[in-house]
């Protein structure tokens, strides 16, 4: 399937220069993968928009206790990946056995000494994160063509959306069968006439 076109445009009467994120939830079961901060749109002024894709293609890649972080390899519902000893050491690579939900990606660690972290990455940015993966056990993932977005103060690329993190008017956009669309931003405001932000899909194709 060909990457979503998508394109954010500020039309609020924001004054207070908010910042929006972007992400993603995990659907499958694993209640340990962490969303992560995909995208984060600062000083987006009146008028001003912000384009960005939504590839369909997402890889996977993971971090040792070492600190080494593992080449990303694209991945496919349905597949499992391992970290495992080589002759050079750690890495990640194709296991042949599919996973138990061919809906999902599987990521096990089949090392016999030390956690790893399993990865998710779309457009070369961190998705979704599974920490401390002990040896013998795996990380789920799988994610639907929805996004997430709201209004953060101080969060970057990257940032894990934890229960420290307060999104505001967090909204979730289905993408199903979208080729391109902007992302309206509307609401704000200062004093008694606020209302609040409202993120709607317009343009769809």
């Amino acid at each position: 399937m060909a990457d979503i076109q998508l394109n954010l445009i500020n039309q609020a009467g924001d004054v207070n220069n908010s910042d929006y994120v972007i992400f993603q939830k995990n659907a499958a079961t694993d209640v340990n993968v962490q969303s992560v901060a995909w995208i984060v749109v600062k000083n987006l002024g009146h008028s001003d928009n912000h384009p960005f894709i939504y590839p369909m293609e997402f890889f996977v890649s993971s971090k040792d206790s070492d600190g080494n972080y593992m080449p990303q390899i694209a991945a496919q519902n349905g597949d499992t990946y391992e970290v495992a000893m080589a002759r050079s050491g750690h890495v990640l690579r194709n296991f042949p056995t599919p996973a138990a939900n061919p809906t999902e990606v599987e990521v096990w660690n089949n090392l016999s000494l030390g956690a790893v972290d399993a990865q998710i990455y779309r457009d070369g940015k961190l998705l979704a994160t599974k920490i401390n993966v002990a040896p013998g056990s795996k990380a789920n993932f799988q994610f639907l063509p929805k996004i997430f977005i709201g209004t953060v103060s101080q969060v970057n690329q990257g940032t894990v959306m934890n229960s420290n993190v307060t999104v505001q008017y967090l909204t979730e956009l289905d993408l199903l069968g979208v080729s391109s669309a902007d992302i309206i931003v509307s609401g704000g405001g200062a004093g008694p006439n606020a209302t609040a932000f409202k993120f709607t899909l317009a343009n769809v194709t």
